[in-house]
Order: C-alpha cells, then sequence, then structure tokens
C-alpha cells in the first residue's frame, strides 16, 4: 500500500494568470481507486488547452479549489494497481490522455489513471515521443474519422498542419488515402511534405482566394480560419474545428456542415493509434523536451504560436524534493 503521507514533485497552480501560477512543488502521491492504475510517469505531453486552462480558459471549469495538477498526456510505466483491477500488469509500459476535461494531473512524477483511457505504449516508441501521442492523436482520429468520415479519394484541408494535431491529422489522413493540404507558415513547408501533403504558405496569400474543391477542412488553429473556409468546401463537404462553434448559417449558405468537437478519452482508440505507430504509419514529431521544472518555459513556447509538432516535458519520476 502507498502512504497516504508519501510526497512526490508536481507542478500545481493555486490561481489563474501567467506561467508565474505555475509551482513545482511537493505534493501527495495518488493512490489508485478501483478500475485505476498508478502510473510512474517518465514524460507528460504539453497541449494548447494546458495554458489555456492555466489562464482561466480552456477547461478550467473543471478545476474546482487550489492546487490543481495541469496536464493530460503521459508516458511511464505502470506501478501499484487498485484494488481488483487486473488490465494491466505493474512493470508494463504505457501512455494515454487522463481524464480530459476534468484534471488528469498530468505533470507530475506520479499520477493514476482508469485503465479505460491507457493503452500500452507503441514499442517503436521512448517515453517522451509516446506522451507527445494521446490528446493530439486522438483529436485527429475523432476528427477526421468520427466526426468527418473522412475517406480514400477526398480532399482535405488541415489548417496548422504543422502543429501538435496538425501533423498527426496529416499522417493519419495520408493513412486513409485522402489527397492533403496543409496551411503552414514557409518555415514548415518541407517538413509538410515530408508527410506527403501539399503546403499552402498562408502568409504568403489568403487560402480562400487560392484554394477550393476540399470534401473536408480541418480547423485546429481558430480565429477567423473556419469562416473563411466555407468557400473552400465542396456542396456536402464538412468543416470540423477543434477550436470555435459550429457556423449554422454559413454552412446552410454554401450548402455544407460544420461541427465543433471536443476529443474524448478512448483507451481502446490508443491502442489502435499505438498499432499504427508501430507499423510506420504515424510517427510524432517532438520539437522541445524541458524537464519537469522548466514547465514555465513549455508554457511559453506553446503559447507562442509557433512549434513544429509537439513540446514534452521529461519527469525526473519517483524521487520527490521534502
Amino acid at each position: 500500500m502507498i502512504a497516504n503521507n508519501v510526497l512526490m514533485n508536481a507542478v500545481r497552480i493555486h490561481g489563474f494568470g501567467g506561467p508565474e501560477q505555475l509551482v513545482y512543488e511537493p505534493a501527495p502521491r495518488p493512490r489508485p481507486k478501483r478500475g485505476e492504475v498508478l502510473i510512474r510517469v517518465h514524460a507528460a505531453g504539453v497541449n494548447p488547452v494546458d495554458w489555456k486552462t492555466r489562464q482561466g480558459e480552456g477547461v478550467a471549469g473543471y478545476i474546482h479549489g487550489t492546487g490543481a495538477i495541469l496536464g493530460w498526456d503521459v508516458s511511464g510505466t505502470v506501478a501499484a494497481l487498485g484494488p481488483g483491477t487486473d488490465a494491466f500488469r505493474i512493470g508494463d509500459e504505457v501512455f494515454g490522455m487522463l481524464r480530459f476535461p476534468h484534471p488528469g494531473s498530468a505533470y507530475a512524477e506520479y499520477a493514476t489513471a482508469p485503465v479505460t483511457q491507457i493503452a500500452l505504449k507503441p514499442k517503436s516508441l521512448d517515453h517522451v515521443h509516446a506522451a507527445a501521442v494521446p490528446l493530439p492523436a486522438l483529436t485527429a482520429w475523432q476528427a477526421l474519422f468520427t466526426v468527418a468520415g473522412l475517406k480514400a479519394g477526398q480532399r482535405i484541408l488541415i489548417h496548422g498542419a504543422a502543429g501538435g494535431v496538425g501533423h498527426l491529422a496529416v499522417q493519419l489522413a495520408k493513412w486513409k488515402g485522402a489527397q492533403v493540404v496543409g496551411t503552414t507558415s514557409a518555415r514548415n513547408a518541407a517538413f509538410l511534405r515530408s508527410l506527403g501533403a501539399e503546403s499552402f504558405d498562408y502568409t504568403a496569400a489568403p487560402f480562400e482566394k487560392n484554394l477550393s474543391g476540399f470534401d473536408v477542412v480541418f480547423d485546429t488553429v481558430g480565429g477567423d480560419a473556419a469562416e473563411r473556409s466555407f468557400p473552400i468546401l465542396r456542396k456536402g463537404g464538412i468543416l470540423v474545428s477543434i477550436l470555435d462553434k459550429g457556423n449554422e448559417v454559413l454552412a446552410h449558405k454554401f450548402g455544407v456542415r460544420s461541427v465543433s468537437m471536443r476529443v474524448k478519452t478512448d483507451g481502446n482508440g490508443l491502442a489502435e493509434i499505438a498499432g499504427l505507430i508501430d507499423a510506420g504509419a504515424l510517427r510524432p514529431t517532438v520539437e522541445t523536451v524541458l524537464a519537469l521544472n522548466e514547465v514555465r518555459r513549455a508554457h511559453e513556447l506553446s503559447q507562442g504560436g509557433r512549434v513544429r509538432g509537439k513540446i514534452v516535458l521529461r519527469v525526473a519520476g519517483g524521487e520527490h524534493a521534502q
């Protein structure tokens, strides 16, 4: 049994605001309940929703009280099992998106996880790269296949195609057999081409005046990108956004559909994604790796909006500073 007074290092917030709200400090190590495992965290992924929530936006409405531990994406090893839990074994290497949109508490040396929200880590990835996968890959998978119903031969435009969600969406769309165009800056054009997508430099010209004939538009950037995308969809096409509410008025005007979606936890989906990764069909890009106690810098970089792929926090694992 894990004693209640055992401590770990974690990053907590005691109020909403800037990066200074992120405090690296000792915190009680959690204990797994029935249907849960305790994960010794080796790495935690950083997503834009992390800093948005820190600011009091994002999914901040699900955080109650002070001392919340941010972060949702983890990769690590199973350190303990909850009562009656046998879906995994101690020592298994696992990854997952924990409890989203409720606090996932991933920015810590240990985190508990419902067994339905994790899967065995892809064998071909280390923990740092595995931690870059869950939230963005599930978001891309659910947007493209569950919501948009993307099929082989269709044309898809992905806004923010070099970002955390975008670069995985590009690969998943190519795997499905779609024709992929991604908006990005000139800096990431070669990167997108290496993933098999055609790139369009949104800084050089308006995409809506130069592109057309898409069955699906996937918006990962927000702003006015969604509104400007309606004219470039074919009749009966669909625009899926992870940031903006659907615009039924414009959708009706152009004879298309407009859907806003939020990612859902899904351990079975992660297992399928892990299979694609190990088969070589999907590969996460990690641009920056920082230590857990460098989390403020990680948020500043993410908030800057120019990250290629993902930022990941490497977690020491196990030892605490008392």
